[in-house]
């Protein structure tokens, strides 16, 4: 019998993380966890050690990192605990690692997610904003370490599904007319404009189909987190913005779809939980049990399809205005919906304010070329600075 894969969780505490851990549990002989890693959960990470005992934790700094060892030695685990970006990318490019979880959020995963891809690992990748940021550079890597990269986000693990084997050679020659992103509409749907402004972050973070951490919640009910999967479709498949539709699907059942030139539409179909992408992932090309149940279409009754109001989500129309510009604009959208998004998470500035942050830094800030991973980085903490003005000249 061959030896379990060894797995390594980047943002083990958050909902991608724990479902991960989840579908990793149902399959003890075939996967074992050879390292954690977690940001501000710190007790959440302590018990996740407990329960499947890794090799390494990681944890922000030397502090937190003195706190879990002693933790983890009382508690008789042999578990050594690294700290920092180093740590993070350490346990990513392991040589006795098989495959890596990427599911840090925001920019924080950039540089783990490519220590991974450039050691030639599984990469199963739901940190989009890797991608957002550095799409060419990171690609590059891929091809030139032969890392096997899988998409976890499930909108794009469904197009993976859905698309021919032979489909890096080009979507067209492989018969692809368009790639069609299915997003919820989130909370926000059928709110009046007006009321909009008032919403408050826990209406922003009640999404009515996934169970998602605040952030990427909130990213939801603007619609930028569909945004940023188009840009990251466009790297993933090799696509042209035009070639990307967004369809608001509010069941969230089917999960995307392909357009084939022939008229074939294929679609991938489940229920909305995590593990399913996770699981096909992190087995694939097989397939195994996640612990999702199955599908029941009488149940769902009907699926609806509607396109997206830019008025209502002025997000979406500047994420496919950073696709289209390329360069170092994704980074600086990426990094200024970062800011804006933590500001409304603490009542600092409405919900309708994120995109006036995001359009200001994208006119104030000329695009540039994300030719090393020095500019990119650059011009993520340019948009970041222009962001916190915004904030400071607001009074927030």
């Amino acid at each position: 019998m061959s030896r379990p894969q060894q797995i390594t969780v980047l943002g083990a505490t958050g909902s991608i993380g724990l479902s991960t851990l989840d579908v990793i549990a149902r399959h003890p002989g075939r996967y074992q966890v050879f390292a954690l890693t977690g940001f501000s959960r710190l007790a959440e990470l302590e018990v996740l050690c407990l329960q499947h005992r890794p090799r390494y934790a990681v944890v922000p700094d030397a502090a937190a990192a003195r706190h879990l060892q002693e933790g983890l030695i009382a508690a008789g685990l042999s578990t050594r605990v690294l700290s920092g970006e180093a740590g993070l990318c350490a346990v990513a490019s392991d040589p006795a690692v098989d495959a890596v979880m990427a599911a840090i959020v925001g920019a924080a995963g950039l540089k783990p997610t490519l220590a991974a891809v450039e050691a030639g690992k599984k990469v199963l990748l739901a940190n989009k904003e890797a991608l957002v940021m550095s799409g060419a550079l990171f690609m590059q890597a891929v091809r030139k370490s032969g890392a096997v990269l899988l998409p976890i986000d499930s909108e794009h693990n469904a197009i993976f599904q859905c698309l021919p084997v032979d489909y890096a050679h080009g979507l067209a020659r492989s018969g692809v007319r368009r790639i069609l992103l299915t997003a919820s509409g989130g909370p926000f749907r059928e709110t009046p404009l007006p009321a909009l402004a008032q919403v408050s972050p826990e209406q922003a973070c009640a999404h009515p189909n996934w169970s998602m951490g605040r952030k990427i919640s909130v990213d939801s009910a603007s619609m930028m987190n569909k945004g940023l999967e188009l840009i990251e479709a466009c790297w993933l498949f090799d696509a042209q913005p035009d070639q990307v539709e967004v369809v608001i699907h509010p069941q969230s059942v089917i999960h995307s779809l392909v357009d084939y030139v022939d008229g074939s539409v294929l679609a991938q179909l489940g229920n909305p939980d995590m593990r399913t992408p996770i699981s096909h992932a992190l087995a694939w090309p097989e397939r195994i049990d996640s612990g999702v149940a199955p599908l029941d279409l009488f149940t769902i009754a009907r699926l609806d399809f509607l396109p997206p109001d830019e008025s209502r989500f002025p997000c979406l129309r500047l994420a496919r205005q950073a696709a289209e510009a390329g360069g170092t604009v994704p980074a600086m959208l990426n990094a200024a919906n970062e800011v804006a998004v933590a500001a409304f998470l603490e009542r600092r500035i409405r919900f309708t304010e994120i995109a006036s942050i995001i359009t200001e830094v994208l006119n104030l800030e000329a695009a540039g070329e994300a030719g090393s991973l020095e500019a990119v980085l650059a011009a993520d903490r340019r948009a970041r600075i222009l962001a916190e003005q915004w904030l400071e000249r607001h009074g927030r």
